[in-house]
């Protein structure tokens, strides 16, 4: 494998790892679940703002997955869309790019 196929990789996994950790400390330490993490997304102007852009990101970046694997029709690059939506942007990237080498 490539070096910079496993630098995708394992950017994958670490942004895989990483935030999915903090959230389930925050989710753990204030007991209010998915909902209470999804309210702290909003508090502030700051958390707003970072929240949007993470959005916008990832909007971004599905749009990118679906006209490249429509027109290419390399269909495992889709899996990186739930991994966007469900882990985050740090996930997603990386996956995306880690598959996309592979075809």
């Amino acid at each position: 494998m490539a070096p910079l196929r496993m630098l995708w990789l394992a950017l994958a996994i670490w942004g895989a790892i990483h935030p999915m950790y903090w959230f389930v400390t925050y989710m753990a330490e204030t007991g209010t679940g998915l909902s209470g993490l999804i309210d702290a997304w909003y508090v502030n102007a700051s958390t707003t703002g970072l929240t949007w852009d993470l959005t916008i990101a990832a909007v971004t970046l599905t749009a990118w997955i679906l006209a490249e694997c429509l027109g290419r029709r390399h269909w495992a690059g889709l899996i990186a869309i739930p991994a966007t939506f469900c882990i985050g942007v740090s996930c997603g990237l990386p996956l995306y790019l880690f598959l996309r080498r592979a075809g």
